[in-house]
């Protein structure tokens, strides 16, 4: 079995992280608020993309990488257009059961994580 790099494992943890975060975070912020389902469940599509990713980076399966960098990069799409419509159009917006204010910069923080991880994980990808 191929032994991923120490530098491997850490952006493994930060994709399963995130990954969990964003699940678990739109549980909360739509449980009870009546939410039309395409606003949930691109968090919860992207997060299982990157998760299975994250998984599959210990197997030594062909498309590991694929799905790997194919789930960072679903995360930064879908993060970018809920950040920037937040920061710009924060009256379009429904935080659900979360402060706007706080939900802004957890998206934000999200955000950064999806960029840093996609890029990252192209970098390790390429020195393979």
């Amino acid at each position: 079995m191929i032994r991923p790099s120490r530098s491997l494992a850490v952006l493994r943890v930060l994709g399963g992280g995130l990954a969990l975060s964003l699940m678990i975070g739109e549980a909360i912020r739509t449980w009870g608020t009546g939410r039309p389902w395409p606003f949930w469940f691109d968090d919860y599509w992207t997060g299982g993309l990157l998760l299975a990713g994250a998984i599959l980076m210990s197997r030594p399966t062909p498309l590991r990488s694929h799905v790997f960098i194919a789930g960072w990069a679903a995360c930064l799409g879908m993060l970018f257009g809920s950040f920037f419509g937040k920061v710009y159009e924060p009256g379009s917006s429904n935080p659900g059961n979360i402060d706007l204010g706080f939900l802004t910069i957890l998206i934000g923080m999200a955000f950064a994580t999806a960029l840093v991880g996609l890029i990252w994980s192209l970098f390790e990808v390429a020195r393979k």
